[in-house]
């Protein structure tokens, strides 16, 4: 229609125009007839992703009509589980222009149960490129995803790792096995990220036979050690993959499985210690894999087992006894007494029984296991099973007994009580030197009568721990006192354990020895006592007392600090020089005082005069000895001498104490420091880093507690500083959780409702109060499991919450945490390890942001902690501007 205008462009008159569309629309009419003859369900949608057409198939499949469906009506169709994953596919094709093809499941209409189609969808472009719409189809493949799900259970039944590798040799899939044993998520060993649980000395050497064969395409076989991700050991594997072929010969999966061969190796290694030569253990045989109905008929085997026994499926399924003519006869009562066994009662079939190959007639011993696989009635409809060749485990096991009289040898040899016990717990075997040392005789000590030689105070603890340990198949280690036989003293012993496993995973014995530690603990007594002393004197209110390298003061305690006006600060930045704070009259003889110093290790007391921070004088009287050489360290101590008469007599007793009170703790530590070194050179390597990783524990801790009062102090003050600048918080809380979650793996940290969301704030000390508040929620829910961390945000402020599930806290503490130095209790009344600074400081962080925090709790359920901040507010001092920081020259 077209208007026609006059002279003054007022419409005279309308123009109607029609096309003919009836062979358009016969044309259509047919096109729709044969899509709904199309065996499967047929839809167009618009270039906005929006239904416009759904053939009859469709319809009758969901029970939607034409007009429910338009639209975006057609998502109510999907499983709740895939309606994000999908509107994400489409909006990625939609933005891209691609072709999309994903797996959903749909409702049906009538049933209401979910079944799997495959879905695809082609773009229609016009002659500019345009998409004017999106043809797509919905391929039923719920047949095929329930036989994959089959596949999956016969995979986790076998006794071994099995994995799946694509095209490119990159992980797509590690059996409930491997993700056990590795404990990595898929998304942790997709792609490449298998190649972390590989030991470093073995993935170089594994990477490039892995890739090597999937260039060749040829079958991938390899020997590795692959760490347990619960206990951080390596176990050596077998593994084994062969390439999966299309139609055409294009390679399109792997499949691969790894075998647990750390037995053979052990025992390998103890054939060469017991003879000179011995021959390498045969291959690792692969398993026979079989799947079989409640009345014996096979429905599935393995090409390994036709290819050992030489039958087809097809003949066992004709004969569903076929198989019996290749069990030895001498198992063949045993093994159908096994079957019906398993039959009767549903529990998994296992037994140990000879197969005949087909090929050459020989037998060998197979470890037969069988489990079932039950409906949603219980009622069993498969059993899946698999047949382990263990011959040369039990040829192994026979020269492992032939070698015991080698072990019993090399026990004897070793400067250790060493000793075996038997799965309960009965002593089993005591080397000659046990005997020597307790005076026992093998009566006496074996069996329980070994426990009678522990300290009484050692023997309850000693006994519940072994129980807990031979429970739990947990290695044993412990430290505890046995009386000597002959003086009746009692010694340290160190007894360490290690429990040997059968080829099904089970405990068969324990293999122990006994270290004598009695030297070892005399010297951490005399170095905690040590210490004790050092603490007491650093903590003298009376006494300054500084510790020098060379001319530098590299600590001090509050005394000494008090008296010359310096601070913390002034101490950890270097400026505490001992000449600089020396006054010039009393250089000369300062230095005299250090040159006997590093004479005679130690100095006579002298009277001086210190500058203090102020320009002040102050008279002290100072002595000083050497107490460390690498670096060559001096503890001075400095009595203030201001008030010289009315102070003479007190200097006479500082005298008096010092070469008598202080002499002889520094004297012992000067010792003790002696024993440690040469206690460290005749030690082990091992030895030596565990008497040093004791120490850092203590030593971040004292860090943390003094950053903390620092952090207390410089807010008392005033003077705790904040820089100004973008924080992405977002990224940030995810730092932190991951930061957490690898300090704390009992512990799972979630993080939820992440959003774009920026504020201007001090981007370390956020970080400082979001670690805080894990950090206690940790703290304080040592049974729960999982924590977590909810981010929402509004245009004005965001809101961040730290949910734990531990023990809460009591509606009469809730009000005082955030105070100063205030520690909250658990139920039993004992105090949670703290100072009660962390949520003092907190608060003061995040109130300086100005924001919120608030906390929600109740006793036994955990607690919430609600941190509120604005996303744009006016900081002033103390703030720094971090952009205008580095526009500065």
């Amino acid at each position: 229609m077209t208007p026609h205008l006059d002279a003054d462009g007022h419409v005279e008159y309308l123009i109607y125009a029609g096309r003919d569309i009836t062979a358009r629309k016969r044309a259509e009419a047919e096109l729709h007839a044969l899509v709904d003859a199309i065996p499967q369900q047929v839809w167009t949608m618009r270039p906005d992703g929006s239904l416009d057409y759904s053939n009859q198939r469709c319809l009758n499949y969901t029970g939607l009509s034409v007009e429910q469906g338009q639209g975006d009506g057609w998502i109510q169709c999907l499983h709740p589980d895939d309606q994000q994953r999908i509107r994400d596919a489409w909006q990625i094709s939609r933005k891209t222009g691609t072709p999309i093809e994903t797996e959903q499941r749909l409702r049906h209409g009538t049933t209401g149960a979910y079944q799997w189609f495959l879905a695809r969808a082609m773009p229609m472009r016009d002659e500019a490129g345009q998409i004017v719409k999106w043809f797509g189809t919905c391929t039923d493949i719920h047949e095929k995803k329930q036989a994959e799900e089959e596949l999956r259970v016969l995979v986790d039944a076998i006794p071994q790792h099995v994995w799946i590798m694509r095209s490119d040799g990159s992980a797509e899939y590690g059996n409930k096995r491997w993700a056990d044993y590795t404990t990595m998520t898929p998304q942790q060993y997709q792609v490449c990220g298998w190649l972390q649980a590989i030991h470093p000395d073995d993935r170089q050497r594994v990477l490039e036979g892995w890739q090597s064969a999937v260039q060749a395409g040829k079958p991938y076989e390899g020997e590795q050690r692959l760490r347990d991700g619960t206990t951080g050991e390596y176990r050596w594997f077998l593994a084994r993959a062969m390439p999966v072929r299309d139609e055409t010969g294009q390679i399109i999966k792997w499949f691969g499985t790894s075998t647990d061969i750390e037995e053979k190796k052990q025992a390998e290694q103890q054939l060469k210690e017991s003879r000179e030569s011995l021959h390498v253990l045969a291959e690792t045989v692969p398993q026979l894999v079989w799947v079989r109905r409640p009345d014996g008929l096979h429905e599935y085997v393995n090409q390994r087992w036709g290819d050992y026994t030489g039958l087809t499926l097809e003949h066992m399924q004709s004969d569903h006894w076929a198989h019996l003519q290749f069990i030895h006869p001498d198992d063949h009562e045993s093994n159908r007494a096994h079957w019906h066994h398993a039959l009767d009662t549903g529990i998994m079939y296992e037994h140990e029984e000879r197969l005949r190959n087909g090929q050459t007639g020989e037998y060998r011993w197979f470890l037969t296991r069988g489990v079932p696989m039950r409906d949603e009635a219980g009622q069993i409809v498969k059993w899946f099973g698999t047949c382990t060749d263990i011959e040369d485990q039990k040829r192994i096991e026979e020269r492992i007994k032939e070698s015991e009289e080698r072990f019993r040898v090399l026990a004897e040899t070793v400067p250790q009580l060493v000793w075996t016990i038997q799965p309960d717990g009965t002593a089993m075997y005591f080397n000659q030197r046990y005997y020597n040392y307790t005076g026992a005789s093998p009566e006496q000590a074996l069996g329980h009568g070994w426990s009678q030689f522990l300290h009484p105070d050692d023997s309850e603890q000693v006994l519940a721990l072994r129980r807990h340990l031979l429970a739990t198949g947990e290695p044993y280690e412990i430290e505890y006192r046995l009386r000597d036989g002959k003086t009746g003293n009692y010694r340290w012993f160190l007894a360490r354990a290690m429990p040997m496993h059968d080829e099904a995973g089970q405990i068969v014995k324990w293999f122990g020895t006994s270290t004598d530690i009695e030297d070892q603990k005399r010297i951490e007594e005399i170095l905690r006592q040590s210490q004790e002393r050092v603490n007491a004197l650093m903590k003298s209110k009376l006494i300054g007392i500084t510790i020098t390298e060379g001319e530098q003061i590299v600590d001090a305690n509050d005394t000494f600090l008090r008296m010359t006006g310096y601070t913390c600060e002034d101490l950890r930045a270097g400026r505490m020089n001992l000449m600089h704070m020396t006054a010039p009259e009393d250089l000369a003889r300062t230095r005299q005082a250090h040159q006997e110093l590093a004479v005679q290790q130690s100095m006579t007391p002298y009277e001086k005069e210190y500058v203090c921070q102020d320009g002040s004088r102050l008279p002290v009287l100072v002595c000083g000895v050497i107490f460390q050489h690498s670096p060559l360290q001096a503890i001075n101590f400095v009595l203030d001498n201001s008030a010289r008469k009315e102070l003479e007599q007190r200097k006479d007793d500082f005298i008096n104490m010092a070469s008598h009170e202080l002499k002889t703790p520094l004297t012992t530590l000067k010792m003790q420091t002696q024993l440690v070194r040469k206690r460290l050179e005749k030690q082990t390597h091992h030895e030596a880093a565990a008497l040093l990783s004791r120490v850092e524990g203590p030593v971040k801790q004292l860090e943390r507690l003094v950053g903390e009062l620092l952090d207390v102090s410089k807010i008392q003050a005033g003077r705790l500083e904040y820089i100004r600048e973008t924080v992405d918080l977002d990224a940030l809380l995810h730092e932190v959780a991951d930061t957490m979650q690898q300090l704390s793996p009992t512990h799972t940290i979630v993080v939820r409702g992440a959003t774009s969301c920026t504020l201007v704030g001090d981007k370390d000390r956020l970080r400082q109060v979001f670690t805080n508040l894990l950090s206690n929620a940790i703290k304080y829910s040592p049974g729960a499991e999982t924590l977590e961390m909810d981010l929402s945000a509004s245009p004005e402020t965001v809101t961040i919450r730290v949910r734990d599930h531990g023990l809460g806290i009591p509606r009469e503490q809730c009000d005082k945490i955030f105070d100063r130095f205030y520690r909250v209790t658990d139920l039993s009344r004992r105090a949670i390890p703290g100072l009660g600074m962390g949520l003092y400081i907190v608060a003061e962080i995040v109130k300086a942001h100005g924001g919120t925090i608030t906390v929600d709790s109740v006793v036994g359920k955990g607690s919430t902690f609600t941190v509120t901040l604005p996303t744009r507010t006016s900081l002033s001092s103390p703030w720094i501007d971090r952009e205008k920081q580095r526009s500065e020259p």
